[in-house]
């Protein structure tokens, strides 16, 4: 019994130092390495749909090799994965990585864009993300006053009108909600707002979820 137990612990250390060894062999192959390296790398693994091990490499990249010229496109090919798979928070990550460090590309319109289009797409829940509802539509005022001349104004202003209808949507179902409640003064104010907006209010309709697939499809 107790050769047994001393066996097993025996086997268990040997165990332990093979995974320690084995992993710090890795560790030892990861670092230091040229920047091309760790975008092929980086790019392998986005192919492969393995996301997470590819903003791994990224940290890699940015880390050993902070100003290379593989930064911003591999930010961006980052960002266009993620939005791939509907993963706008991190998306959204990257983007801002980008704008701040990044703000006089030649790419930053596209970028701009980016991010008002991951805003809105990950906008999922009329009534938890009206402040994120409020925050796009300034976005997107500062792109048509900042970049007037974009290839991608016309996309920009197809969100714009989705978001104003959503904007609209919610003011009526906050209206219809006070009045269903009994408080006409309230309900009031928000119908002015849906009366005041430049969205026809026969054309308003009550979304299902998720909510900003029927607005952008």
């Amino acid at each position: 019994m107790v050769r047994n137990l001393k066996f097993k612990n025996l086997l268990l250390a040997v165990c332990a130092i093979f995974v320690f060894s084995a992993c710090s062999s890795k560790s030892e192959q990861e670092y230091n390495k040229p920047a091309l390296y760790w975008y092929n790398k980086m790019m392998q693994q986005i192919g492969m749909n393995d996301l997470d091990e590819a903003d791994d490499t990224y940290t890699s990249l940015e880390s050993e090799h902070r100003n290379s010229p593989y930064i911003p496109t591999a930010l961006l090919i980052l960002v266009n994965a993620h939005m791939d798979e509907e993963e706008y928070a991190l998306a959204n990550f990257y983007l801002d990585e980008y704008i701040k460090r990044f703000s006089l590309s030649k790419d930053i319109d596209y970028v701009r864009y980016l991010k008002i289009k991951a805003n809105f797409m990950g906008f999922k829940n009329q009534h938890r993300n009206q402040q994120l509802l409020d925050d796009t539509i300034v976005q997107i005022e500062e792109f048509k006053n900042k970049y007037k001349n974009s290839p991608y104004m016309p996309l920009v202003d197809t969100i714009n009108a989705r978001i104003y209808m959503a904007k609209a949507s919610i003011d009526k179902e906050i209206s219809q909600l006070y009045d269903r409640r009994g408080k006409p003064e309230a309900a009031k104010v928000y119908q002015q707002k849906v009366e005041e907006s430049w969205v026809d209010e026969k054309e308003i309709q009550m979304v299902d979820v998720p909510f900003y697939r029927s607005l952008f499809e």
